[in-house]
């Protein structure tokens, strides 16, 4: 069955959740399972079914996300036979498994380890913790005889174009995932490099142009391995494991021309070394978790209220016209309107005060998503949806 799940889970279009573990399965590679919110779980793919001289993948570290075509995509940081430091795979539903790319120190970048992001290109974007055709030597600690790592992106059929590799002055070892703001550019963290060498925030256009937006200094953190989420607010909020004023952490916020500030310092008694993406609830209120810190020695569940405004997220953020589109929020009850970029929904089903589907109207536009409820209007705030002009 699999065991040592590391990566967290995702959330299908059907409604269960997707994710892989470390270990275990029939050859110990590790898998990649399904298992629906009741607790009913299937393995899908067992890493190793594919025997040298082909590539297979080994030791997952994130989970795959569902694309707009419905498949699963995700990336292992090992290829698992020595030839290859790590694959990017394609699975379905059903579990029909494909490697789409294999990636190596000769390739360019290697090694990913965070999941992937679907920019509104249809691209998938993702960072290698190592790689770059030009090895540097200013690279520090863990990477001192690698080059630095890069930002890729693949198209759904497996091609890779990387975007930029890191030189330790601008970042190194990114292991946390970019995340695409809702102006078009991708925003993400690096555990080492930059002014101190103790890590960096970074913001880049979809072409690879990348700035710096902060270098850390270790009283403000340091070493993130996290990425960044976008609230409701414009902001970006994230987390570092080590630094602080006291040496635990920090959950730090960052807005988009760079403006930086430490929001909370992790005391070892609620809290300490975080090292997952926070995500933010349809309410506002950010949500994460730390690897240990609490009174018994062990991790702890935290909510941060940074007064960002309620929002839907939209499950799945692109379809065609006439197809059906899951959205997330609340007070949902009693809605009288969806609309699409300004256009109104004809047909859409409340399930419940927090979930309702709506079908893509004829003449959907890019832009915002919008449910008009008893308590007022709920907007989309993740990159909208993009209707298939053909098909309209």
């Amino acid at each position: 069955m699999g065991y040592t799940p590391f990566s967290g889970v995702s959330l299908g279009i059907d409604g269960n959740f997707y994710g892989t573990t470390r270990s275990g399965g029939t050859f110990n590679w590790g898998t990649i399972f399904r298992v629906t919110s009741s607790g009913t779980l299937a393995t899908l793919y067992n890493f190793g079914t594919c025997k040298s001289p082909c590539v297979d993948g080994f030791i997952p570290s994130s989970p795959p996300v569902q694309g707009t075509d419905g498949n699963f995509y995700g990336t292992t940081p090992h290829s698992g036979d020595g030839t290859a430091d790590g694959i990017a795979y394609q699975i379905t539903s059903a579990g029909k498994y494909k490697v789409l790319h294999v990636f190596s120190l000769s390739s360019g970048g290697y090694t990913p380890n965070a999941p992937f992001v679907q920019g509104t290109d249809g691209s998938f974007y993702g960072t290698t913790t190592l790689g770059g055709k030009s090895l540097s030597s200013n690279c520090v600690a863990a990477f001192s005889s690698f080059s630095c790592g890069t930002i890729f992106k693949m198209s759904t059929t497996g091609h890779v174009t990387f975007l930029h590799e890191f030189v330790q002055t601008d970042g190194a070892g990114p292991i946390g995932p970019v995340t695409q703001a809702s102006d078009g550019n991708f925003y993400g963290t690096t555990s080492e490099g930059g002014t101190s060498k103790l890590g960096v925030v970074f913001k880049m256009t979809s072409t690879g142009a990348l700035t710096v937006l902060h270098s850390f200094t270790g009283s403000d953190g340091q070493n993130p391995d996290a990425g960044l989420v976008q609230a409701s607010d414009g902001n970006f909020y994230g987390s570092t494991p080590k630094g602080g004023t006291l040496g635990f952490g920090t959950i730090f916020k960052v807005t988009s021309a760079g403006a930086f500030s430490v929001l909370y310092n992790f005391d070892k008694t609620n809290g300490a070394t975080p090292e997952v993406t926070m995500v933010q609830h349809t309410n506002g209120i950010l949500y994460g978790d730390t690897d240990n810190g609490d009174a018994q020695g062990g991790g702890v569940f935290y909510s941060l209220n940074v007064g960002a405004p309620p929002f839907i997220r939209l499950q799945n953020s692109s379809g065609k016209v006439g197809s059906t589109v899951n959205i997330l929020g609340q007070d949902f009850t009693g809605a009288t309107a969806v609309s699409f970029g300004g256009v109104n929904a004809t047909s859409f089903t409340i399930s419940s005060d927090t979930y309702l589907t709506a079908k893509v109207p004829v003449g959907a536009k890019t832009g915002t998503v919008t449910v008009v409820g008893p308590s007022g209007s709920l907007n989309s705030h993740q990159p909208a949806i993009q209707s298939d002009a053909n098909n309209q």
